[in-house]
């Protein structure tokens, strides 16, 4: 069993350091070639099944308190969708978590499958897109799309790391509901605090987050 002490989303942050998940320098992240000083790479939580474990039920925690509240902010569902590649990887974690029913959206064709959904659903069920890192949320968009192509319905998200490069808002455009575990600042923040990354690594990284705030608010 998980510890509850570990249910903490700064322990996963810390976790995903440790696995050198999360890198620093010049990097192009996102379908819209986005140059980045910082780069985060989630699928190492594989390396490491209690971090993954804990990331699934991050996720499962989150969830139910959302669907709590006097006015729920997650709607049911039936099923769970990852995101390939990495996404999937988390919603499988979160499946067998909770218990769930897990579908497979192909959104391209990949050897002898054609596009499609792999697994068991009756048209008409409500779907939680589950995916590991969003930008600005092309590939959740285009989830969304071939599950709804096929009848499912789609309401809400949850990724584990937002970059906060307007995701929320271009999901919320098209009616989907965006929840995040982590975001990118208060990761930076993290590793700041514990000495693990320079003054002037963090300076770069936050004007660099700035600017993408900025460019948000004059869009």
């Amino acid at each position: 069993m998980v510890k509850e002490q570990s249910l903490d989303n700064l322990w996963l942050a810390q976790a995903l350091f440790d696995l050198n998940g999360v890198q620093f320098g010049n990097f192009t992240v996102s379908e819209s070639a986005v140059s980045s000083p910082v780069f985060v790479n989630p699928k190492v939580l594989i390396s490491n099944p209690l971090a993954l474990r804990v990331a699934s039920k991050l996720m499962q925690q989150e969830i139910s308190l959302a669907q709590s509240l006097r006015r729920p902010r997650v709607h049911p569902f039936n099923v769970v969708a990852g995101v390939p590649v990495g996404g999937l990887l988390l919603a499988t974690a979160y499946s067998l978590e909770t218990n769930t029913p897990l579908i497979y959206a192909r959104i391209r064709p990949e050897g002898t499958g054609q596009r499609g959904i792999e697994g068991r659903y009756t048209p008409g069920d409500t779907a939680l897109i589950i995916d590991d890192l969003i930008t600005r949320g092309g590939s959740v968009l285009e989830t969304a799309a071939l599950l709804e192509e096929h009848g499912l319905k789609v309401k809400d998200v949850i990724v584990l790391i937002d970059r906060e490069h307007g995701a929320t808002e271009r999901l919320r455009q098209h009616g989907y509901n965006l929840i995040s575990i982590l975001k990118l600042d208060v990761m930076l923040n993290h590793y700041m605090s514990r000495g693990l990354i320079s003054e002037e690594t963090y300076r770069v990284c936050s004007e660099y987050l700035q600017s993408k705030r900025a460019e948000l608010r004059q869009s």
